[in-house]
């Protein structure tokens, strides 16, 4: 059951050093600011705090932090080569460079700001750990189990997360890896399973609120917002930026039938997201086959702040990228389920309309999406896309969706013609409406690969990032298993994402550059308003929540510099 709202706050005139527009990565700028002192103010949207970090995984990316055991100079200068491998010149050096070198600085931040803990994700991969500076073991952090009762009465206000476990238990990104693998590796998983239902529980019967993820993230950063007393106002939208003269002064808010001026002597912060659900937009720069509203983006991300900006002259960059992120087709009037290890695990692969395979399954998910649309502007669109698997597969893991080991694939999924089942590969392929005879030798010769180890086609289980979500009690490949346990089963994917990357231009100071390259004074864009500082790649599990709050620290600091 929904908890009561607290009263809303009413948005009125008022004048502030820095106005911040969204409350997702956007509390990482409030929080710096307020620290070097300078009156911040945040408004939202929605009813809701968090944005989208209160929707995802929850970990960050940030090299070189006190949270790794690689720190210092030779840290950054390693995580420096690996960008500039990975995204080349897609984006700007100085956009990647100001990230590494303000990273440490923001994490140690927000220790001091807010009474959240954070911890490294030993082995989650870098995307692409064979780059030069690549790290297998990776350099993802994540935050430990927050208790949300710290919020108190603002506690209602956060922004649920996309997925509940069967039973409160705060389970973290690290925690997920071996929870999948309960039928498989139940020495690993067990003892975690144990912990955190333990944790969560037990917090109940004491009035504590435990979660993880982005549940945490976000509730942590609240908690220091709050604590700072920087007021939020919710249900707040942004109508237009207040320029003149060539600087941002300000920005006229709505809220319900009321605008109100809120004049920011310091500057205006853009941290409202990307288009996410803007979907004439996202069918003009990515791609017209974009399912309606299949983003997990927060529900208030229509391009809002890029729009406000793009009217004063901002210019504009990498609209055609998007965290993408496969996921299994959504029941009608449901979202998609986001597909991680699904993909990895031995025993499965997935096949276009073609009834091929066409990609290495395991691949990080925004290079997935990548791929997908690559062949849609080659002229050969993936117009349906099919995960297979067999019945030892629906055995051993866990699926998203809230399907357990050995549990039936829920009888909706069948009734909307999402899933199939059939007892050989003849009888799936027609089931799926794909050409039978290549679908049957699609099978063999991936069952022929598996037993060998190796795929030859597409190159599954070769990259450390591939492995982490495999499963280790299969050799000599985690990732790759032939499919020969009838019953076969076929699930419909689409593509989804985590948010819209692409957006506004800014600077190394996160300052907003209009069409001719000129900085628009007073106005910083961060997270997904602005355009990816990585350009069109991700560097590693977090990244995009790393970059905003990377970023919204360089912002508070160059606003307070003034």
């Amino acid at each position: 059951m929904k908890k009561k709202m607290p009263p809303l706050v009413q948005a009125h005139d008022v004048t502030v050093d820095l106005l911040v527009v969204g409350s997702g990565t956007g509390m990482a700028a409030a929080l710096a600011a307020h620290e070097l002192g300078l009156s911040t103010l945040i408004i939202e949207k929605t009813e809701y705090v968090g944005g989208s970090m209160a929707r995802s995984g929850g970990a960050f990316w940030i090299p070189g932090s006190s949270v790794l055991p690689e720190q210092g100079t030779q840290a950054i200068a390693d995580a420096e080569k690996y960008l500039r491998s990975v995204v080349g010149d897609s984006a700007p050096a100085d956009r990647g460079q100001a990230f590494l070198e303000h990273g440490p600085a923001a994490v140690e931040m927000l220790r001091r700001t807010t009474p959240m803990r954070f911890f490294w994700a030993e082995g989650y991969s870098d995307y692409h750990p064979e780059e030069p500076g690549g790290r297998a073991a990776g350099r993802t952090c994540e935050c430990r189990p927050f208790d949300a009762s710290k919020l108190g009465a603002e506690r209602p206000r956060l922004r649920p997360g996309v997925m509940a476990a069967p039973v409160p238990m705060p389970v973290t990104g690290a925690d997920y890896k071996w929870m999948n693998l309960l039928a498989r590796k139940p020495a690993k998983a067990l003892p975690r399973i144990v912990a955190r239902a333990a944790l969560g529980l037990g917090g109940m019967l004491i009035g504590r609120d435990y979660m993880a993820g982005g549940q945490a993230l976000a509730a942590g950063m609240f908690t220091g917002v709050l604590r700072a007393g920087i007021p939020v106002w919710t249900e707040t939208s942004l109508e237009r930026l207040c320029y003149d003269d060539g600087r941002v002064s300000g920005a006229v808010v709505r809220q319900g039938d009321r605008e109100v001026t809120v004049t920011a002597r310091r500057g205006v912060v853009l941290a409202a997201g990307g288009f996410d659900h803007d979907m004439p937009a996202r069918h003009e720069f990515q791609s017209a086959r974009l399912g309606s509203h299949e983003s997990l983006g927060a529900e208030g991300n229509t391009g809002d702040a890029i729009h406000a900006a793009r009217e004063i002259g901002a210019d504009v960059a990498l609209m055609d990228q998007s965290w993408w992120f496969p996921a299994f087709a959504p029941l009608p009037g449901a979202q998609p389920a986001v597909m991680l290890a699904e993909r990895s695990l031995p025993g499965s692969f997935i096949v276009d309309q073609t009834g091929r395979r066409f990609i290495n399954e395991a691949t990080d998910y925004m290079s997935f999406g990548q791929a997908v649309l690559a062949r849609e502007r080659a002229g050969d669109p993936v117009e349906q896309m099919w995960l297979v698997f067999d019945q030892r597969y629906r055995n051993g893991y866990v699926m998203a969706g809230g399907v357990y080991p050995r549990q039936p694939i829920p009888e909706s999924w069948y009734r909307a013609g999402i899933a199939h089942r059939a007892n050989d590969m003849a009888e799936l392929a027609v089931k799926m409406n794909v050409p039978s005879n290549t679908f049957v030798d699609t099978a063999r010769r991936f069952d022929e690969q598996a037993d060998a180890g190796t795929d030859q086609e597409f190159g599954r289980g070769e990259s450390a990032y591939d492995r982490y979500y495999g499963d280790p009690t299969v050799t000599p490949n985690p990732n790759l298993a032939a499919l020969r346990q009838a019953p076969f089963y076929a699930v419909r994917m689409v593509l989804s994402d985590l948010g819209t990357c692409g957006g506004v231009v800014a600077d190394g100071h996160a300052r907003v550059l209009g069409g001719d390259g000129a900085v628009i004074e007073g106005l910083y864009a961060i997270g997904n308003t602005a355009a990816n500082a990585f350009g069109a790649s991700y560097p590693g599990a977090g990244a995009t929540i790393g970059q905003g709050i990377v970023y919204g620290y360089i912002a508070a600091q160059h606003a307070a510099a003034k």
